[in-house]
């Protein structure tokens, strides 16, 4: 692992996290940053952090080295975000090719059980690693997802993914940005615009900024048939009597609050807590979702 790289102008401040990089079996080359933890937290099950569909490692940025005080963290990059590889095959960004990636990772690092923090695409894949990997995780927090989802919703992400051209500055890009998405954080001002389009955004070598990711993401999005859902509550209920936290934005047109009700219903340990005044998906830095998931570290498993 090598130290991960500055971002900040300033030279004194030291990186909270390492580098790490594993391959795929079909020879994508992936990445993610491992978080440390405390000394003397070696033993416990680290949580594993899984970004959105078109999101990367900085979406947790603030709440992985928060996380960290209590015991190891990883946050991984699907194939064709942030700095992991772009997959020669386009139809091999699905769910099911994510989670061998992730079991991959974990085989790779011998981490034999785990706990979950997955926002939207990444709680899927989480309670896909709790049907596949049975046993495995001992916690999850699924962040506006769920197994039933909102068909207005998907439309919506489906129109803008893999869409979009560039922009001269980052100001520019984040007025952009919050035109897309005003609706979904209403409370933002400039500042907040800046900070999470620095998140899903890159700089390119000539110098525009564009999405941080492969616009390759949506082919799959975009076959025939590809809006007919699979049944996930097997999958959902796979998690067994973990603690499991519910997050759902109180705007969100992704998980409703019908659907995120009966999944506390569902799961002896399930837990539903709704993030006032964001919609799909809350950052997990707002007040109350970061409460929720201090309280639910507290319920995982120390070894």
């Amino acid at each position: 692992m090598r130290r991960g790289r500055a971002i900040s102008v300033r030279q004194d401040i030291k990186r909270e996290w390492d580098d790490h990089y594993w391959w795929s079996h079909d020879g994508v080359r992936l990445h993610a940053r491992i978080y440390a933890g405390p000394t003397g937290s070696e033993g416990a099950p680290p949580i594993l952090c899984m970004p959105g569909l078109a999101r990367n490692a900085r979406d947790f940025e603030a709440l992985a080295p928060h996380m960290a005080t209590r015991r190891r963290v990883i946050v991984l990059e699907f194939r064709g975000r942030g700095e992991s590889a772009y997959a020669k095959d386009p139809m091999t960004y699905v769910p099911l090719t994510y989670v061998q990636d992730v079991v991959a990772l974990l085989d790779e690092m011998d981490i034999k059980r785990f706990a979950a923090v997955g926002t939207s695409l990444g709680g899927l894949v989480s309670m896909l690693l709790a049907a596949t990997q049975p046993g495995r995780i001992v916690g999850a927090v699924l962040n506006d997802v769920g197994p039933e989802l909102e068909t207005a919703g998907l439309e919506r992400i489906r129109d803008y993914i893999g869409a979009g051209g560039s922009q001269p500055t980052w100001i520019h890009a984040a007025r952009a940005y919050a035109e897309l998405n005003g609706a979904i954080y209403p409370g933002y001002d400039i500042h907040d615009w800046l900070r999470i389009t620095k998140r899903t955004h890159r700089l390119t070598q000539e110098g525009r900024i564009v999405t941080d990711y492969d616009k390759q993401i949506a082919a799959p999005l975009r076959l025939p048939g590809g809006e007919a859902g699979v049944d996930l509550w097997p999958a959902y209920q796979a998690l067994g009597d973990v603690p499991v936290l519910i997050l759902r934005g109180a705007l969100s047109d992704i998980l409703s609050k019908a659907a995120g009700k009966k999944m506390a219903t569902r799961l002896p340990g399930a837990k539903l807590v709704e993030v006032p005044g964001v919609g799909h998906a809350p950052t997990m830095d707002e007040n109350k979702a970061r409460t929720a998931i201090d309280g639910w570290i507290a319920e995982l498993p120390a070894a």
